[in-house]
């Protein structure tokens, strides 16, 4: 049913309807829309002493009117309108900006992240709108993404991981995959990306190719200073060597199911992250290893929502989840 406001005849209809004892589920069976439809209404619009069409409809209008100025309200405070601004210039986004300005900077005026949004969305803020992690201009829907296809000997099915892992309620699970140059590019440089579960750190290394072998001795790696307890890998070759990673770091393999890239949404996720640095179309091996360690650092420093705006690196160091800080971490 297609969503609509209520006309003065329908309200005048819903006033005379409720007079006469209409439930709210009959009032919007002869108006031919959704009984909740009646109830928001009668909940947001009523007055003290009932139901009047005329001032139900006054007050839906100054609803509607302040809705769209909500835009204004960053746009008329140019202190936080910097802030804003300089933060997304940072590649914050209007999530995280929101989240300081409520728990760390509150001596500034606070924004939802939903009126950031407005903001950005208005004739104020569209020339921000490249800024976004999207770079869109208008709200757009999501869609899904593909999984791996290659099958790994001897592997364990993330149905077997611990509960606590799948729960985030202990630090040391961590999933990985890796991002490909495009075809067009005739590249086998990629990116390898490891991933916490609950403290959302994450370390990325670039490689020269996809063998199992390079990849395995780079997990080997990167690991080597953080607390450990599992990888959780999606099924491409280059895990085939998942048994030596388990090895020598002493922890356990999990893989998910073909075609199940949603299993092991935390890393999928941060790739998502890091495709506002490193586009869809680009070739890795373009991107110096210091570029990758900046686009790392943003990572592990920027705060999170998830992690009442903490960033993932406080989040290790307060747990003491690094062994030791090596020269290059």
């Amino acid at each position: 049913m297609a969503h609509h406001h209520f006309t003065a005849a329908e309200r005048l209809e819903i006033s005379l309807l409720k007079k006469k004892g209409y439930s709210n589920r009959a009032i919007a069976n002869e108006l031919g829309c959704s009984h909740t439809s009646i109830g928001r209404e009668l909940k947001r619009n009523a007055m003290e002493k009932g139901y009047d069409p005329r001032c139900a409809k006054a007050k839906a209008r100054v609803r509607r009117k302040r809705s769209k100025y909500q835009g204004m309200w960053i746009e008329e405070r140019r202190e936080l309108r910097a802030y804003v601004i300089d933060k997304l210039q940072q590649h914050w986004t209007p999530e995280e900006i929101s989240g300081r300005l409520k728990e760390v900077d509150i001596h500034l005026s606070y924004v939802s992240a939903k009126g950031i949004y407005k903001w950005l969305y208005s004739a104020w803020g569209q020339g921000y709108c490249h800024l976004l992690p999207k770079q869109r201009y208008r709200p757009k829907k999501r869609r899904g993404k593909k999984a791996g296809r290659q099958m790994i000997p001897n592997r364990i099915g993330i149905e077997e991981r611990p509960k606590a892992a799948n729960s985030r309620e202990e630090f040391g699970h961590y999933e990985t995959d890796t991002v490909v140059s495009p075809k067009r590019h005739d590249s086998t440089v990629s990116l390898s990306v490891l991933h916490e579960r609950r403290a959302r750190f994450t370390r990325l290394r670039k490689l020269p190719n996809l063998k199992p072998s390079v990849h395995a001795k780079t997990l080997q790696h990167v690991c080597r200073d953080l607390v450990r307890k599992t990888i959780t890998y999606d099924n491409g070759i280059e895990n085939r060597d998942h048994e030596k990673v388990a090895e020598a770091l002493n922890i356990d393999t999990f893989f998910c199911n073909p075609y199940h890239s949603w299993e092991k949404g935390s890393v999928e996720n941060t790739i998502g992250r890091i495709r506002r640095f490193i586009p869809k179309k680009a070739n890795l091996a373009e991107y110096t290893d210091d570029d990758i360690a900046r686009i790392e650092h943003w990572l592990n420093h920027t705060p999170r929502k998830c992690l009442r705006y903490k960033t993932p690196y406080e989040i290790m160091t307060e747990n003491n989840l690094l062994v030791f800080v090596s020269s290059d971490s």
